[in-house]
């Protein structure tokens, strides 16, 4: 029996499973390495050869060129290639459900979603300065990048110097400069607003990090403390930095990334949740207070995203509760869906807006 529409390593991972003969291979593939479709639920949407870098070299290019050698020849062909195979790190379950039937009823062709393609406006950010931490990697890569092709100055901070590397490489025509500093520590921000000069426009705060899910009767100083230090203190170290320059200037914006884990307490462990929660209070109080001398305070609150912040349990509890509260999780986007909210809120486009935590997260706030 042929499938119904062409598979290609092109045809998102949901096309794959809901076909009758892709189906079959993908959760054979799978089930080898003792792991379900379920391992791919946040993920769905996303083009199958995505996971040749999600996977960090467990999903190779080889493994999907044999999947593809057996839906052309129904299914026949000797799993070989397959071994070892798994699903992306960031979104494998541990407690996942047993395996699907391997061979489910034939289905009516799987429609395509329709993929968000980036439009750019270009300069946008013409003529202004805009800071962008965690610019190495994820959300804040994503983020800087835009604001360059859009005709800004990126001051782009990371604490690894090689990933600034790559992202300038990337772009060399545009206009970025790379500081590699450490956002909790004072000399590090002088180094930041040294880099940026006398105009700075515009600051999103987007690096930060993920805790281990402990519940509050477990959580360690340790976790605590980091977590604080990168996520609130390095926010709060450079919102304060920028503010006299934007003051002097008579304008300026500020975009602060929360989190879903900023609207309710069923996204991550107690550090993470408690952190997040003083982002938003951050951004609204700087709102308030500086709203008047022409500065605009916003925060977007991120939903399932595929960064390179990995979640770990350090608890039993906070994995139960967390994995239940995922029941209702929407697919994952990629980094530029969050990029198009937070460089809205940066840009003039965003001129009425002041003090919000906007979710970007389709629409698991509301849920």
């Amino acid at each position: 029996m042929a499938s119904p529409t062409p598979l290609s390593a092109d045809s998102s991972i949901a096309t794959w499973l809901d076909d009758p003969i892709g189906g079959p291979v993908l959760r054979g593939l799978l089930a080898q390495s003792g792991q379900s479709a379920e391992v791919f639920r946040p993920v769905r949407r996303l083009a199958l050869k995505r996971l040749v870098k999600l996977s960090k070299g467990q999903f190779t290019q080889e493994i999907i060129d044999g999947m593809l050698v057996q839906v052309a020849t129904g299914g026949a062909v000797a799993q070989s290639a397959s071994a070892g195979a798994s699903g992306p790190d960031s979104s494998a379950d541990p407690a996942a459900p047993a395996a699907a039937p391997a061979a489910p009823a034939p289905a009516p062709a799987a429609v395509e979603p329709v993929d968000w393609v980036e439009r750019l406006d270009r300069g946008r950010f013409e003529g202004k300065t805009v800071i962008v931490t965690g610019a190495g990697s994820g959300i804040g890569r994503a983020t800087a990048s835009r604001v360059a092709r859009e005709g800004g100055r990126v001051i782009a901070v990371d604490i690894a110097q090689g990933r600034l590397d790559e992202l300038a490489a990337e772009l060399p025509e545009a206009g970025i400069v790379a500081v590699a500093a450490d956002i909790t520590d004072d000399a590090g921000i002088a180094a930041i607003v040294d880099a940026a000069g006398p105009r700075i426009d515009g600051l999103a705060n987007v690096a930060g990090i993920m805790d281990d899910m402990t519940p509050v009767g477990e959580v360690s100083d340790a976790v605590w403390r980091r977590v604080f230090a990168i996520n609130v203190e390095g926010t709060m170290k450079l919102m304060r930095a920028v503010v006299p320059t934007m003051l002097a200037q008579g304008a300026g914006s500020i975009v602060n990334t929360a989190s879903e884990a900023a609207l309710r307490g069923s996204a991550a462990g107690a550090a993470y949740t408690a952190s997040k929660h003083a982002v938003a209070g951050l951004t609204k109080s700087s709102a308030f207070m500086y709203g008047p001398s022409g500065i605009r305070v916003n925060a977007v609150a991120p939903g399932p995203t595929i960064t390179n912040i990995e979640a770990t349990f350090g608890s039993p509890l906070g994995a139960e509760r967390v994995r239940q509260a995922m029941a209702v999780l929407p697919d994952a986007v990629e980094a530029d869906a969050l990029a198009a909210s937070i460089t809205f809120l940066l840009s003039d486009d965003g001129v009425n807006i002041n003090g919000v935590v906007l979710p970007s997260d389709g629409g698991w706030s509301a849920a």
